[in-house]
């Protein structure tokens, strides 16, 4: 399975996907439910200047909770985005003082090691 996402007329929508071999017939599925789609991300201070600090996943895991908004203050330790992982929750800190710049995952999204979860200025 890989999870995608696509975005129809503006709109992002997290979707899996199974990849089938060459040898595989091709199966008429029923009409699938329209997916929901993904909450939108906010992005209201201007993004990835020279100077900025890039957050990134320290694990593969599942976004559970995202508890900053674009353009807030943080400070050094404060949490940003609580990432799933083996059943426990881990909460991934600011490593500096700075304003949230971008938001770069949404809650319940599935992240990589070193993905880009957040972004100060």
């Amino acid at each position: 399975m890989k999870n995608l996402r696509i975005t129809v007329n503006g709109t992002a929508y997290d979707v899996q996907v199974e990849e089938l071999d060459a040898s595989a017939a091709p199966v008429a599925a029923a009409p699938a439910p329209a997916a929901a789609p993904a909450p939108a991300k906010k992005a209201a201070a201007p993004a990835g200047a020279a100077g900025s600090t890039v957050v990134k996943a320290p694990m593969p895991g599942t976004v559970v909770n995202v508890v900053v908004t674009a353009g807030q203050a943080v400070k050094a330790g404060d949490d940003l985005v609580f990432i799933e992982a083996m059943k426990m929750e881990t909460p991934v800190k600011a490593p500096k003082d700075g304003t949230v710049a971008t938001i770069d995952v949404a809650k319940g999204e599935a992240v990589d090691s070193g993905k880009v979860l957040v972004t100060l200025n």
